[in-house]
């Protein structure tokens, strides 16, 4: 059966008010169709979701990181591609078909393969899955790659000063697709036209001393755009290298309560912490509204929808009923681009990628189920999750929430999670800037990356690569790239004493 309209709506954000204040007080109906919480239930939420009193001893259910939707850790690489554990049967065929869609890769137009075409004319990838091989992570390029797969860059212009951002959303910092490459550079192109870009880096390996007589060595990447097919790209060009990120529990981090992520927000760091997360509002085509950012590795998207079609669009030049151009990327400066024909077609709506194939791909990315723990009860692993309240990595890091109720999505509803997440952005300091702002997060600003799932990246997608460009070659890489205001649990980190170090890997690793 294909998801219906109420079911593909079900926990979405309502619009938030213009310009006002981001205080929970001042947003209604969180999620549609969701039922309220009771006094009592909202007590239960908070005393299972609170710091454990105790972080050295296990804490109840925290071995089922995505509540009920949980799936067995499995030992192949198919660890993140299963459906939600509490899915039913008839609706496992929806993900099946979604899977389908996402897995397909897609041709040029025209082709006797009607919902197959109009890829391009520029495109990053055939296929979701080339990114998102195995619904895991991407990385960088590696030495000798002549493509950067799972990999690419972002790219805007300063907009002209003055300029007011959507719907007048407060603290928006307005640019402007570039010009003439767009908002996104594509590496592929279709035959007769031009690819835009190669992408290369430069590495430079930077030693850092470590407590307890052992060393690290960080590699600083320097990125470039090169082989150019358009001219130069300008001094003002504002680029951001982006890797694609792990694909499970998305549909559980879109179900958790505004009013819950908001709670987490200290924009002016009123508790004198050191920790300052705000959250970022853009823009929602699919509501034609404002609304909560959650996705991506600035959370500029606010839905699992609008972040499926905002990468059928610029990765693969695919159009949808919420990016209906079907040039994808292309822009009016590149002309033989625009002219190329496209796949677009009367029994699709006149787009692409159908609304029904976008509902399934939605359904997918939704319903893929969270791996269990594993050593939850190991002392080492407790020990490391001692150290990791510790040393405050929670403040950012925040283990659980409990989802909404939402009579239409069952998988996701009224669900303890573990997502290791607040998400919402932090200053990391200068390091891991890339000074493009994406609506309100700043250049040196990112979305908490959620933790649940780390500890089998390798498992799944063959490397330990981390972070939004990949740099980090370990999970103490990673760590050590922290800087801003995660600068004092970084050097926390540093003064460990090796075996201390080593167990709050360990619990890293048991995510």
């Amino acid at each position: 059966m294909r998801p219906s309209k109420a079911r593909l709506l079900a926990g979405l954000l309502t619009a938030l008010p213009l310009a006002a204040p981001l205080a929970a007080q001042d947003l209604t109906d969180l999620h549609l169709n969701a039922t309220p919480r009771t006094p009592a239930e909202a007590r239960r939420v908070a005393l299972v979701t609170a710091p454990p009193s105790d972080p050295t001893l296990p804490q109840r259910f925290e071995l089922r990181s995505g509540g009920a939707a949980t799936v067995r850790a499995r030992t192949g690489n198919d660890a993140f591609s299963q459906p939600s554990a509490n899915m039913s049967f008839e609706d496992q065929m929806d993900f099946r078909l979604g899977n389908g869609l996402f897995t397909r890769l897609w041709v040029s137009a025209p082709s006797s393969t009607i919902a197959s075409d109009g890829l391009g004319p520029l495109y990053n990838a055939r296929g979701c899955q080339t990114c998102h091989l195995l619904d895991g992570r991407g990385h960088p390029p590696g030495p000798g790659d002549d493509n950067a797969i799972s990999m690419f860059l972002r790219v805007s212009v300063p907009a002209p000063e003055g300029t007011a951002g959507p719907a007048g959303i407060a603290d928006y910092i307005a640019t402007l697709p570039h010009p003439v490459y767009g908002a996104q550079m594509q590496d592929f192109a279709l035959q007769g036209q031009q690819a835009e870009y190669r992408l290369a880096v430069d590495w430079e390996e930077i030693p850092v001393a470590l407590a307890g007589g052992e060393t690290a060595s960080l590699r600083r990447p320097s990125w470039r755009a090169e082989d150019l097919a358009f001219g130069p790209l300008g001094d003002d060009a504002l680029l951001s290298p982006r890797v694609a990120p792990q694909m499970l529990g998305l549909g559980l981090l879109e179900a958790i309560p505004v009013t819950d992520i908001l709670a987490h927000a200290d924009p002016d760091d009123a508790d004198g912490d050191g920790i300052s997360g705000r959250p970022n509002i853009v823009w929602s085509p699919e509501f034609n509204a404002p609304m909560l950012g959650r996705f991506g590795h600035k959370a500029g998207a606010p839905t699992v929808m609008q972040q499926s079609a905002a990468a059928f669009s610029g990765d693969m030049g695919l159009s949808t009923p919420l990016f209906p151009d079907s040039a994808g990327d292309c822009t009016a400066a590149q002309t033989v681009c625009r002219m190329a024909i496209d796949g677009a077609d009367p029994e699709q709506g006149g787009v692409e990628v159908s609304q029904e194939a976008l509902d399934l791909v939605t359904y997918y990315a939704r319903n893929l189920g969270v791996p269990a723990r594993r050593d939850v009860d190991d002392a080492e692993v407790l020990r490391g999750r001692a150290i990791f309240h510790q040393l405050g990595c929670a403040s950012c890091h925040q283990p659980a929430f409990v989802t909404a109720r939402l009579p239409d999505r069952p998988e996701q509803s009224f669900q303890l999670i573990w997502p290791y997440t607040d998400l919402l952005l932090h200053d990391m300091g200068e390091a891991l800037a890339d000074h493009r702002p994406e609506a309100r997060a700043t250049g040196t600003e990112w979305r908490t990356a959620p933790l649940w799932g780390i500890g089998l990246t390798e498992r799944v997608s063959g490397h330990t690569q981390f972070l939004h460009d990949g740099r980090a070659r370990s999970l103490l890489e990673a760590v050590l790239w922290h800087g801003g205001e995660a600068q004092t649990a970084r050097d926390a980190v540093v003064a460990l004493a090796p075996d201390d170090r080593a167990a709050l890997l360990r619990f890293l690793e048991s995510l």
